[in-house]
């Protein structure tokens, strides 16, 4: 039986949900300032803010800086995730491996980023290396647990279905194991692509010379809010757009689960 259709105002209202908060509290931010009840120094109106969005875009400085922190992040991720990833599978398919590994990056995974900095710095100093490493470990343990857990929670029955039809081997692994587990593996990875910026901004701390993380750190220097909050924006922005990609990954690769199609 096929699902009614939605009417054209029902679908409208349904876009503008998601945005009625987000333009409520701009103005009540923008009319908070213009009756003098919120300080410049705490929080500048919101036309200030665009105004520095605006020039840092024409001078060029913010596309050099989004650049940079987007290559630190998507460069950690990949080094990061990859990692993940493969150890995931490596714990999630071996018994021997879940023994010899998963005690051991269960423990690592308890040690909070944060305390890592000062070891961090002593290992690599504070070029790329440090920032680089640090984005890699925060992402790499989202993407890790999910793949573990997506591997483990396959069905069995599907898998012994799968053997009395002949499968086994990496055609079962390929076939049956490996989609089994990817909604469990697409949601580690949609953390993780949120999570990096996160770390990103941490990592950016460590003497850096460019990044978003420098420019902000930069303008609190000179007492710049409306420049800080341009940057803390970017970093929403950058997560938004991270997990937008990571939905429309998951609507792809997913796309013959019939959960997936239902949501789309």
């Amino acid at each position: 039986m096929s699902r009614p259709s939605r009417s054209p105002f029902e679908s409208l209202g349904r876009r503008i949900a998601p945005w009625l908060l987000p333009i409520a509290v701009l103005l009540a931010w923008e009319l908070s300032s213009r009756f003098g009840w919120l300080s410049t120094r705490v929080l500048p109106e919101p036309l200030a803010v665009v105004k520095a969005f605006w020039n840092l875009a024409l001078s060029g400085e913010m596309g050099q800086h989004v650049a940079t922190s987007t290559w630190r992040a998507l460069s950690g991720f990949a080094i990061g995730g990859g990692l993940g990833l493969a150890l995931g599978l490596l714990t999630g398919s071996l018994r021997s491996a879940e023994t010899l590994l998963d005690s051991t990056l269960q423990m690592v995974r308890n040690i909070p980023t944060l305390a890592l900095i000062p070891l961090v710095i002593l290992w690599f100093g504070i070029e790329e290396s440090a920032k680089l490493f640090l984005v890699s470990l925060g992402v790499f343990f989202p993407v890790y647990i999910n793949t573990f857990h997506g591997i483990r929670s396959v069905d069995k029955g599907l898998i012994e279905m799968a053997r009395s039809y002949g499968l086994s081997g990496w055609a079962l692994y390929r076939h049956v194991i490996l989609p089994g587990a990817l909604p469990s593996i697409l949601v580690g990875v949609r953390f993780s692509l949120g999570f990096m910026w996160v770390i990103l901004i941490v990592a950016e701390t460590i003497s850096a010379q460019a990044g978003i993380g420098y420019m902000t750190m930069n303008a609190r220097e000179f007492l710049q809010t409306d420049v800080v909050l341009v940057g803390i924006l970017l970093y929403a922005l950058l997560g938004k757009l991270a997990d937008v990609l990571a939905r429309a990954l998951e609507r792809w690769w997913l796309r013959w689960n019939p959960a997936y199609q239902v949501a789309a």
